[in-house]
């Protein structure tokens, strides 16, 4: 086998630099618009994308043959409801999101910093960096924690990094139009 480069069909590259657009205008959006929108606006799409799932899986146990039918049904309009819930009520939803974001990004940090002190196996290097990572991760932590608004506004900024950051990927390989691809 051998890597080869291959041109991108025109349907493909046109569709990459228009969702490369998409990508740079939401990243536009999301850098100027408040970071309390920012946070609603994702509270919002998660209660929505919830709110259809919990539906499909109510349709889905209606349907269904056998014991597991009531549990779908069931499970589908606690999600229905939570989901409700989350959109009547997406400030509140935003900032218990964040914060626990936040716990689990505390969580991840001191298991870093446990396991680069504690890892004898592993390369000095390679320690050193989990322990700071780790350190990052905790510091970032308690101020998200401290303040939800703080970290709201640190989650805009790093979504509208990367959507740019996508954007202009999407964009290069659009008007490049070459894919790598495995020859046999």
């Amino acid at each position: 086998m051998t890597l080869s480069e291959t041109k991108s069909p025109s349907w493909m590259r046109l569709a990459q630099i228009g969702l490369g657009i998409i990508a740079i205008v939401l990243s536009i959006y999301v850098l100027t618009s408040s970071p309390v929108l920012t946070l609603i606006t994702i509270a919002l799409l998660i209660a929505v994308v919830l709110f259809v799932v919990g539906i499909e899986r109510i349709i889905n146990g209606l349907f269904q043959e056998g014991k597991h039918r009531f549990t779908n049904v069931g499970l589908g309009i606690a999600v229905v409801v939570l989901s409700v819930i989350a959109m009547a009520f997406p400030i509140a939803t935003g900032v218990f999101l964040l914060v626990f974001l936040a716990v689990a990004l505390l969580f991840d940090g001191v298991s870093r910093v446990v396991h680069g002190i504690s890892d004898r196996s592993s390369h000095k290097a390679s320690r050193i960096f989990s322990i700071v990572a780790g350190a990052i991760e905790i510091g970032l932590s308690v101020m998200i924690i401290a303040s939800p608004i703080l970290g709201a506004e640190i989650l805009s900024f790093l979504i509208s990094l990367s959507l740019l950051i996508v954007g202009i990927q999407m964009i290069t390989s659009g008007v490049i139009g070459r894919r790598l691809a495995l020859r046999t």
